[in-house]
């Protein structure tokens, strides 16, 4: 019987709880302080050519490079961002300049950039994607592809202010 009534008690307590919170607004900026900045990766600077000129897609195409871009805290999607994009491709070496390019995000945070297919290098296929546009500290990305055989790769930026 005792633990019947902790248990509508607990649930009644909670409830409570959660709608004064909820109502007041509480909640929503609770759980978006917890969203931590993305650090850079090892390696992901690599080869880096800074001003890369945003582009409609880097060579022929055929593999799409995509994601998002937050800022830190709130999470709010931020457009207008700057990432630049290179890899070892069918088409050139990451080292070459034909195989940066760069793109915006759009109003949501969310940016695509069709390339060509990207291949192993060092073993591995990866690609490599960079926010350095200044309003926000640079961070370097490495993604490793689970397969040379797949036609696309997603990397998502949290951006802390400079």
């Amino acid at each position: 019987m005792t633990t019947g009534l902790m248990t509508r008690r607990t649930l009644l307590l909670t409830g409570s709880a959660f709608l004064v919170t909820g109502a007041s607004g509480w909640s929503v900026p609770a759980r978006a302080k917890g969203l931590a900045p993305t650090p850079t990766m090892r390696g992901g600077s690599n080869n880096y050519r800074p001003g890369a000129p945003i582009v409609d897609r880097i060579g022929g195409g055929g593999f799409w490079m995509t994601g998002t871009v937050r800022r830190a805290g709130d999470g709010a999607p931020l457009a207008g961002q700057r990432i630049q994009i290179w890899a070892h491709t069918t088409e050139g070496h990451e080292r070459d300049q034909r195989s940066h390019g760069a793109t915006l995000t759009d109003a949501n945070g969310v940016f695509r950039l069709e390339m060509p297919q990207i291949v192993p290098a060092f073993g591995q296929p990866h690609g490599h994607l960079a926010y350095d546009s200044g309003t926000f500290e640079t961070v370097f990305l490495r993604p490793v592809m689970k397969s040379s055989a797949d036609t696309s790769l997603e990397a998502h930026f949290v951006l802390q202010p400079a």
